[in-house]
């Protein structure tokens, strides 16, 4: 047996232990005729760096990894980064402007060239820092979403969903990123409240009889309006509808038309109607006939203003950027009288999450793909229970998203990245091929030119759960480890990868007479929240509250905040990470490293059975059926993905029932079968707190004894044992005893050097005997004399319930009982009126609405605990009698 240091350092052991995992092959031990189990990794972006969602995310998947491939299964965590086009681009052009450069600087296949080398450099930060995190992934098979296998997937996705009518090319609005000037997905889009303006302008008719008043925050788009709408409704527009309106500045005639966009209540009522820069205002010029080729731009890719097809914006407007513009616009409205008042109004702006500039809505030729008989197969996967969503009250949300599912824009304006493969000739028309050759085929051999656009990185990552596997390829992986049994996701990337994956899972891996069941790309998808400060307040960078998950790490080991993460995600809430917590978990491992030192220092080392041992003593009987009932809780926790549970199992028996309470029963009588029955309990504790505690638990496995195997590949727990009842009667009732014994001295102040009677009301003479077995014990570990059967009460006698009966203790010679009713009834006086007061504070509007959150949150924790505490004093006060 190794000797173990007094003190348990993390550092050191994780570092070595996770060396000889990868080193030694054992993340995915090759077991071809085993039950397979399969996870992919949410490929993080080539760019990143471990944050807590990470740790959160990858926490969680590797308890199930480690689990399954204990279980015997042959499990597999596929694992990979992403290419994260926008964000990588952004750090590559970054370097370059160090050294006074740009990206228009080289050609294309010169700045790809100097991408890939900055990812052999520098891309690999973050699969280094998971493996800090004890993440047992697949390494020696890792992916990238630009590796040749990978991209060869991609293109026939593309080619086969253009094959098949469900992708095209189309003018619409898209989120445009007028800095990198390239569309952008709504998850990249951060929406600010920010202060600005609201002007109301006057647009006069074109017969001179009048004019109509209109509203907008961004003024400037004025010079691309194309109507002014009002509700069908609203009678005071009844006679003007479609009249013509001259638009200032331009002279554009403009009709005035009806859309229930217009709201009567909302300003004039009257909206002004700019097609080819708003959303709303697209789909209400769709509806009005406009087509999307007609609708009129007034910006350029850089947002600076642009002549539009009619020739009409003044011509001192062109080429000035959009804020500029929008100050000179109102200054030449308000020559023109047709400004009619500026107000100060909060904006919901929208802002490019890495740019950090205003986004713009701009009309743009784009691919898409028609996603909606692509969700329609997703929604009947769910609905069959093919994919089962946990916490189900996502499911829901996943519900409405798909019903209303817009087309799906999947080209970007940049360079790194899946290069589309689509050719156009010098008429214009679109010719999609696998290969250059392919399309000049289609194309008549004329010359063509490849699309400069690149492929969404969701697009790309939608692939993920087959992709990684081999695909187009039909390879054993494949064959053997699609679907994916689970797949553990934040919520917030439901619709923007999930649903995803679910469509194209169910379109590429469907067909051939496949199930439902063979073709999703998951069984289950499970959703956690997520991770926030101790009050609850969202991590960001600018409020200062984010916390450095391997700064936890350095300070309280991997294991302390894995433990942390698993046992504070309960399905359907967030996490409200308190440092404090992690350090209570790294006391946990102090625990179970002092209980190892404890066992080996009597004689305890590694058990030489899988099964329980034969054991006669109650006190062994009992702790192997506690551990045949807390594993039972456990596997009940893991099949229902409640994480909470599977660390509240482990985490209270491993503390509560074996440290404090088996290896006290047992202290001072180690014959040979208490050390056979505590060495197997040991083992079985290290073997189900493994997922959770990966390097303590395999530290202490080789420690404790010489061992076959190490414990990542150790067999998960059969004991093949039953618990006995008569054995959990007796002690489990000698535990309640001692245990309220103790409860009972702290609350009346009764000293150790008083030792109590224990009398036992009107029990059988089971009850009695079984208590009296253990006197010795009873003495020992609660300073309790023999007990004795009583019928009432003595006078002056405290009671408690425990072991089935009411047994009393006569104080009089132990405490002042007259002394300790004054106390506790002023105890309780106090803490009562504390608790009234929160009480009366929590029920006043004017600080529950008023106050912080975090105040009104602290108030209702003070309250339950002052709550708690005048129970339990009053209880005391009680059993004086």
């Amino acid at each position: 047996m190794t000797e173990l240091p007094k003190t348990f350092e993390p550092g050191p052991i994780e570092a070595r232990w996770y060396d000889h995992w990868e080193t030694a092959g054992l993340f995915r031990p090759e077991r071809g005729d085993a039950e397979p189990f399969t996870i992919v990794m949410p490929p993080p972006n080539v760019t990143g760096s471990l944050h807590i969602g990470h740790a959160l995310d990858n926490t969680l998947q590797d308890i199930l990894v480690r689990r399954a491939r204990m279980q015997g299964k042959d499990s597999l965590w596929v694992v990979g980064t992403d290419h994260a086009g926008i964000a990588t681009q952004m750090v590559v052009e970054r370097q370059l402007a160090e050294q006074q450069q740009k990206r228009t600087d080289f050609t294309r296949d010169q700045f790809v060239d100097r991408v890939w080398e900055w990812k052999e450099e520098s891309g690999g930060q973050i699969t280094r820092q998971l493996r800090r995190l004890g993440a047992s992934c697949d390494w020696a098979n890792e992916r990238f979403t630009m590796d040749p296998g990978f991209s060869a997937a991609v293109t026939k996705v593309f080619v086969e969903l253009h094959g098949r009518g469900l992708l095209y090319r189309d003018k619409r609005l898209v989120n445009w990123d007028p800095k990198f000037q390239t569309a952008i997905s709504d998850l990249e889009v951060e929406t600010n409240e920010v202060p600005g303006k609201f002007w109301t302008l006057r647009y006069p008719l074109a017969d001179g009889s009048g004019h109509v008043e209109v509203a907008t925050t961004r003024p400037e788009t004025m010079l691309a309006d194309m109507a002014v709408a009002v509700h069908p409704d609203d009678e005071r527009y009844r006679d003007l509808v479609g009249q013509q309106l001259k638009l200032p500045l331009t002279g554009r005639l403009i009709p005035i038309i009806t859309d229930e966009h217009a709201d009567p209540e909302l300003g004039s009522g009257a909206v002004k109607i700019t097609p080819g820069h708003d959303f709303n205002d697209f789909e209400v010029g769709r509806r009005a006939g406009i087509k999307a080729g007609d609708m009129l731009n007034m910006l350029d890719a850089a947002a600076h203003v642009c002549q539009t097809a009619d020739g009409l914006v003044p011509e001192e407007l062109i080429g000035r950027e959009r804020f500029d513009a929008r100050q000179r616009v109102v200054q030449l409205l308000e020559a023109e009288g047709a400004l009619v008042k500026v107000e100060d109004w909060t904006i919901a702006t929208p802002y490019g999450d890495r740019s950090g500039v205003v986004i713009e809505p701009w009309l743009t030729d784009q691919w898409y793909v028609n996603a909606k008989p692509l969700a329609e197969r997703a929604m009947e996967a769910t609905r069959s229970g093919a994919i089962r969503i946990v916490p189900e009250t996502w499911s829901k949300t996943w519900y409405n998203w798909l019903e209303g599912i817009q087309p799906w824009c999947v080209s970007r304006q940049l360079w790194w990245g899946h290069r589309i493969p689509a050719w156009f000739d010098d008429e214009g028309n679109a010719y999609v091929a696998a290969t250059e050759e392919e399309a000049r085929e289609q194309a008549g051999n004329r010359p063509l030119r490849q699309d400069e656009d690149v492929l969404d990185t969701w697009f790309s990552s939608a692939l993920w759960p087959f992709a990684t596997l081999g695909w187009p390829e039909q390879t054993d992986d494949l064959k053997r480890h699609y679907p994916n049994d689970v797949l553990i996701s934040g919520f917030d990337i439901l619709f923007f990868w999930d649903a995803r994956m679910a469509m194209q899972g169910l379109e590429f891996m469907g067909g051939d007479g496949k199930s439902l069941e063979e073709s999703v790309p998951w069984r289950t998808l499970y959703l956690h929240g997520l991770v926030r400060d101790a009050q609850g307040q969202k991590m960001s960078k600018s409020k200062g509250n984010t916390v450095d998950p391997l700064g936890l790490i350095d300070k309280y080991g991997a294991d302390a905040l894995r433990f942390t993460l698993a046992a504070m995600e309960s399905q359907g809430r967030d996490i409200k990470l308190d440092e404090k917590r992690v350090e209570g978990y790294r006391n946990f491992a102090t625990k179970l490293w002092n209980a190892a030192r404890f066992l080996k220092g009597n004689g305890v080392g590694g058990s030489a059975s899988i099964e329980a041992p034969a054991a006669s003593l109650p006190v062994n009987r009992w702790i192997i059926g506690e551990v045949v009932e807390t594993l039972g809780r456990l596997n009940r926790a893991f099949d229902e993905l409640r994480f909470d549970g599977m660390a509240d199992a482990v985490y209270h028996f491993t503390w509560g029932t074996f440290c404090d309470w088996y290896v006290e029963l047992v202290k001072g009588a180690w014959d040979e079968e208490t050390k056979a029955v505590a060495a197997w309990a040991f083992d079985q504790i290290l073997v189900m707190l493994h997922p959770f505690m990966p390097f303590v638990t395999e530290e202490l496995w080789h420690a404790m004894g010489e061992r076959p195997y190490d414990l990542i590949v150790a067999r998960w727990p059969d004991p093949a044992a039953q618990p006995d009842q008569a054995a959990r009667a007796e002690i489990g009732g000698l535990v309640e005893v001692i245990a309220e014994a103790r409860a009972l001295r702290a609350e009346l102040n009764i000293p150790w050097t008083a030792s109590l009677t224990p009398h036992v009301i009107g029990a059988d003479t089971g009850t009695i005997e079984r208590l009296s077995a253990n006197a010795a014990t009873l003495a020992r570990m609660a300073k309790l004399d023999p007990p004795v059967a009583a019928e009432v009460p003595p006078a002056g006698s405290a009671q408690i319930v425990a072991a089935g009966a009411t047994i009393a203790f006569p104080l009089g010679d132990a405490i002042d009982l007259d002394a300790e009713r004054s106390r506790l009834a002023k105890a309780v006086a106090a803490v009562e009126k504390d608790r009234d007061n929160l009480a009366a504070r929590l029920g006043n509007p004017s600080f529950t609405e008023r106050a912080k959150p975090e105040a009104v949150e602290k108030a209702r924790a003070d309250h339950a605990a002052r709550a708690a505490e005048a129970e339990r004093l009053a209880a005391a006060l009680g059993r004086l009698g």
